[in-house]
């Protein structure tokens, strides 16, 4: 029997959920499953999804306002994460998943990530950081099962995660020093790259996102 799975895209004017809904679409496809890709703000929808996936580009102090002004989707987020539904988040997505936000302002985030989202220190590189770049994992993850030798994703920003826990860190990227990419905490995950733009390497993610069963809840999301 073909397994089912209903997936709330966060919409909150955080831009991308289109893409990111196609994309997580066919990820659902390739591995056989009987997905519904719902782009919603619904409290509801949320709390009732199997899968949450959070977009975001842009700045993360409009992105965290965006979450705020939509009555009770925040609330339904966290109720819903707390519950254990897995919980993937995309560019400024996986920021929100930090303590705060330095970005026009200090800017509360989730929590659920150790650390702050501030400048990337890399003087003698072009930023934003704008392209493709190497994947380097720093633990086994079932996220980045499939993903072969040196994996690329597509990256598009000039802030980033820093003073995290390495347990936290699944895979860094290179640009100008080592720069988290993928982030766990039992059932929340995030990427810095924009899964839904990194082809296969992405659709593998958001395949063994859609598949993941996590082991332990997020320790702070209780």
């Amino acid at each position: 029997m073909t397994r089912s799975l209903s997936i709330a895209v966060i919409d909150y004017d955080g831009g991308n959920l289109a893409s990111a809904a196609r994309a997580a679409a066919r990820a659902a496809e390739l591995s056989g499953l009987a997905a519904s890709v719902r782009i919603t703000s619904s409290p509801t929808d949320v709390r009732e999804a199997d899968r949450i996936i959070l977009p975001g580009q842009g700045a993360f102090a409009d992105c965290a306002r965006g979450l705020e002004s939509a009555p009770g989707l925040k609330d339904a987020i966290l109720t819903a994460t707390r519950a254990g539904t897995p919980f993937l988040g995309i560019c400024v997505g996986m920021q929100l998943m930090a303590e705060r936000g330095l970005e026009h302002g200090c800017t509360e985030g989730f929590g659920w990530i150790k650390g702050e989202i501030a400048p990337m220190d890399a003087p003698s590189l072009r930023m934003p950081q704008m392209g493709w770049n190497e994947l380097n994992f720093t633990r086994p993850h079932p996220l980045t099962e499939g993903l072969g030798a040196a994996p690329h994703g597509y990256f598009v920003h000039s802030y980033a995660l820093r003073h995290t826990r390495p347990e936290t860190l699944v895979a860094t990227t290179d640009y100008g020093g080592p720069v988290p990419a993928l982030v766990c905490n039992g059932n929340v995950a995030g990427t810095q790259f924009h899964v839904e733009k990194s082809q296969t390497v992405g659709l593998q993610i958001l395949a063994n996102f859609l598949n993941w069963t996590p082991e332990t809840l997020c320790d702070v999301c209780l």
